[in-house]
């Protein structure tokens, strides 16, 4: 098949997986949307919202509807590396055996990641970054396609370990969850004290969705959107020539090299999966906020003055 029969094969796909998705998850299309960005470019995200907003829900709905094995780890102070990478046992013959942990799965939901201390974290993502874990000397290869989607609880402060920044680079998106409107609110409590119970059906395999990565990863993209997106993260670095006022005033720290790879990257996988060909500049502002939201640290000017990081981002297009 050539690639702009896959392009068009994939358009009509994704808008058949977004129905599917919609018989489960009511409203929250921009988090669906980015979260399946993420899926097809091959990179990770972070969901950021309160208790009961249908996070696990979501990621369970997804990775049914892509045909993916789902694994859920609830991150909690006293979770050891072993307990989620797996570890070895004496079996019958008294001879070691590995028995593998939740984390060898295609989609891991990491529940509260920042509820568990930070060398349980490491182990999450160095099997999120080389896609491979090392138990007792031994390197064990995970599945592909392989996704991590971690949520963390902001109001939450007791007990818990913020990832540091350099972990939160490794997240391509960070999602934030808002309460669902009104009638969104109605149709939820509908659906879900009644009895019957819909069900999702897989549209995708394993198989499929990596072709559907590769075809993302050749699409061809002009040097001006390039140059645009590497402009776009030299703004928000404060020490920057390239820096406006407001991010020298308001902006400790900003994004890295790896933020223009993922601008890029998830600009492609837009284009797609809406029949373009090519990204362009559009392509680049519409996932910018979700890419740079983690990426840049306010100072104290900025909290004081109740500005948020999305109007900061929003300037610099």
């Amino acid at each position: 098949m050539s690639d702009v029969a896959a392009v068009e094969q994939l358009v009509s796909k994704y808008e058949t997986l977004k129905k599917e998705i919609k018989k489960v998850i009511v409203g929250q299309d921009e988090v669906v949307e980015q979260v399946l960005l993420a899926v097809f470019s091959g990179g990770h995200s972070l969901l950021i919202g309160v208790p009961g907003l249908a996070k696990t829900l979501l990621v369970n709905t997804v990775s049914q509807a892509l045909g993916l094995q789902f694994k859920r780890i609830q991150f909690t102070p006293d979770l050891m590396p072993s307990d989620i990478l797996g570890s070895e046992i004496l079996d019958e013959n008294r001879t070691f055996k590995f028995i593998k942990g939740p984390i060898f799965s295609n989609i891991i939901l990491a529940d509260e990641i920042n509820r568990t201390p930070p060398k349980t974290q490491a182990a999450l993502l160095e099997a999120m970054q080389e896609r491979s874990v090392t138990v007792a000397g031994n390197n064990y290869t995970l599945d592909k396609p392989y996704f991590v989607l971690a949520t963390q609880n902001p109001i939450e402060q007791e007990g818990t370990y913020p990832l540091p920044e350099a972990q939160l680079d490794r997240f391509m998106f960070a999602v934030n969850l808002d309460y669902p409107s009104f009638t969104e609110e109605v149709e939820i409590v509908k659906a879900t004290t009644a009895g019957a119970a819909e069900k999702v059906n897989a549209l995708f395999s394993a198989s499929e969705i990596i072709d559907f990565q590769q075809l993302i990863r050749r699409i061809p993209v002009a040097d001006n959107v390039v140059e645009y997106a590497v402009t776009l993260v030299g703004k928000t670095r404060p020490k920057s020539q390239a820096a406006p006022e407001n991010v020298k005033k308001y902006i400790d720290w900003g994004a890295g090299p790896r933020a223009s790879q993922n601008l890029i990257l998830a600009a492609k996988a837009n284009a797609a999966l809406h029949g373009k060909f090519s990204p362009d500049i559009a392509d680049v502002q519409k996932v910018a906020i979700g890419i740079l939201r983690h990426r840049m640290i306010k100072n104290y000017k900025a909290e004081a003055e109740g500005l948020t990081i999305e109007e900061i981002i929003t300037s610099l297009f």
